[in-house]
């Protein structure tokens, strides 16, 4: 179990003043019957005090007269007279009693590692306005772009697309290879070559339908440079630069088609700021952004009102049902909160009256009528899975997704040290090698270094992916303790057995493969794109599931962010599918030196 954690809030801090000298003496404490005494005098002090003054010139004269006839033993700040209200509200300093220094402000506040900065607007402001106007814009595409999402010039909607000559140059000097960008220049480049065809001269000019292929959610033209544009761009930029061409494009445009907005759109933060600079408007191309916040991204877990039964369970109906060796209770309740859940979701009511908590997962939804289930208890050590019971709530929902059949997609999100692999491995070897549910387990993982890659490895498939294994090598180590039953030996047979049904794969080859029958884990899929994760979830035959594991606070891809990683694309897609489930861990369970430094670093 987690040691508690400490409280974060700062001590109380005394003045200077307020310390007790060595030689006095401790202060009597105070009797009922004194605090009953002074209590009538206390009030009767501040009611005179705060009685409203009618006329400010007579208070100034009984101040005068108070004073000639009875000096005051101590001198004692005047309040002045402009200022009866603040007089009024200050309270009468107590003898003897210490006043705290109130904390900083920043100490009180949440720390910054758990709550983001406000996110920045994606669009410019000439483009909210054209939005807020209704006017069709026209959208200038950085090579960048393209060559980011190749299916990009078909995502703008209604709005015209312009490429520059430039940005043609750009895409023919990175087709060659086999990297993805040089995959992506060459599709950018087929699908331009489709758009021309059968087009005239005046076609060009005038600007080519992007529904000509088929895409009907493109009701723009794609317009292409067919003249040089010349603009006067500040003395010292360097003209052969392919970005100020491209930015001289966008003024000569800007000067030609008045009164339409015309926007830059580029991946490179550098050539946006640029462009603003200029005074042109520039945007990021966030189309492929499932999500402008993170924080609104799917959990998998919705906790219930507390008034979720008095609403809910009027003409609820109860059954019995046994799947998979496993006897489990359903319930249909019908009421207002069903709609705003979805199939396969876990949800939670933990009463604070010390009765029975309801924990469950949302089978079926029809209007607001809902089936809901309840879950296995992975806590208990009779249901543990290779030795490995559920540490707290949202391990015990993750498992039952994992040992569920009909689930077969499953993404698990959290942060270092809360339990996704070793969940994953544990389930994995259990339904391998015990109830044989699939044939083996096959592991990869995105090849990308955190540091500075360490050049080519040598061996096989499996040796050069080795080192990027770790993670499971460890958790394959605790997995193997905990039978102590065989001894040495027998583990050692255990761990050869594991062995031989683990593969570890290179992401690299499995475009055109088939998986039939396996446990399939993704490790590290944060730093997957979108379309890399189509490729791997799209490789699964009959009886495969497929795992995906990761934590969208730790992307080292370059030009990936949490908003437009393959993981947070795949929660997204996937969520209310009946065959598919989704889980984030909340709570750390690796040790309190890795909590603690999840929380402050």
């Amino acid at each position: 179990m987690p040691l508690p954690k400490l409280p974060s809030k700062p001590a109380t801090i005394l003045a200077t003043q307020d310390y007790p000298s060595t030689g006095a003496a401790r202060p009597a404490t105070k009797t009922p019957a004194a605090k009953k005494v002074a209590a009538p005098i206390i009030e009767a002090a501040i009611a005179e005090v705060a009685k409203p003054v009618r006329n400010a010139a007579t208070k100034i004269k009984q101040v005068a007269a108070l004073m000639v006839a009875k000096p005051a033993p101590a001198p004692v700040a005047a309040v002045p007279a402009a200022a009866p209200a603040v007089a009024a509200k200050a309270k009468p300093a107590t003898k003897g009693k210490v006043t705290p220094i109130k904390p900083v402000k920043q100490a009180e506040q949440p720390h910054p590692a758990k709550h983001k900065a406000v996110e920045v607007q994606l669009k410019s402001s000439a483009s909210r306005a054209a939005d807020q106007r209704g006017i069709s814009k026209l959208f200038v595409l950085d090579t960048n772009v393209l060559m980011h999402d190749p299916s990009s010039l078909f995502r703008f909607e209604e709005h015209d697309v312009y490429l520059p000559m430039m940005t043609l140059e750009e895409l023919d000097n990175h087709k060659k290879g086999m990297t993805e960008v040089a995959r992506n220049a060459r599709q950018v480049s087929r699908t331009l070559d489709a758009l021309i065809s059968n087009t005239d001269d005046d076609a060009i000019e005038h600007g080519i339908l992007l529904s000509k292929l088929g895409n009907k959610d493109a009701k723009g033209r794609l317009f292409f440079q067919t003249r040089l544009q010349s603009a006067d761009l500040p003395a010292g930029l360097p003209v052969g630069k392919a970005d100020n061409q491209i930015l001289a494009v966008v003024r000569s445009l800007e000067s030609e088609q008045e009164g339409r907005p015309v926007v830059l759109v580029s991946k490179d933060i550098n050539m946006r700021i640029k462009a603003r600079a200029l005074g042109l408007p520039a945007e990021d191309y966030f189309n492929d952004h499932v999500l402008e916040d993170t924080d609104l991204l799917y959990s998998g877990i919705v906790q219930l009102p507390d008034d979720f039964w008095n609403k809910h369970g009027k003409d609820m109906e109860s059954w019995q049902e046994s799947k998979n060796g496993y006897s489990s209770t359903f319930y249909r309740v019908t009421g207002p909160f069903i709609p705003s859940l979805l199939v396969n979701q876990f949800i939670y009511l933990e009463p604070k009256n010390g009765e029975t908590p309801f924990y469950g997962q949302v089978k079926q939804i029809n209007g607001k009528t809902a089936v809901l289930q309840t879950l296995r208890d992975f806590s208990h050590t009779k249901n543990n899975v290779w030795g490995v019971t559920a540490r707290n709530r949202e391990q015990n929902f993750a498992l039952n997704l994992l040992m569920n059949p009909e689930c077969d997609f499953v993404t698990l999100l959290g942060q270092a040290g809360t339990g996704k692999t070793l969940l994953a491995l544990a389930a994995g070897l259990a339904q391998v090698l015990e109830t044989k549910l699939y044939n083996e387990i096959i592991v990869t993982r995105v090849t990308v270094p955190v540091g500075e890659d360490i050049g080519f490895l040598p061996g096989t498939e499996e040796e050069k992916m080795s080192p990027w294994m770790g993670a499971f090598d460890d958790n394959l180590e605790v997995l193997n303790k905990s039978d102590s039953d065989g001894g040495e030996w027998g583990r050692a047979a255990t761990q050869d057995l594991i062995r031989s049904r683990i593969k570890i794969k290179s992401l690299n080859f499995m475009r055109g493969r088939t998986f039939v029958n396996k446990f399939l884990i993704i490790d590290e899929a944060q730093n997957l794109t979108p379309k890399q994760v189509k490729t791997l979830v799209t490789r699964a035959g009959p009886g495969t599931k497929i795992l995906c594991l990761g934590n969208i606070a730790q992307i080292d891809t370059p030009y990936l962010t949490e908003g437009s990683s393959g993981l947070t694309y795949v929660v997204d897609r996937f969520k209310g599918w009946a065959h598919s489930g989704h889980v984030t861990l909340a709570r750390g369970e690796r040790s309190r030196l890795a909590d603690h430094a999840s929380e402050v670093l």
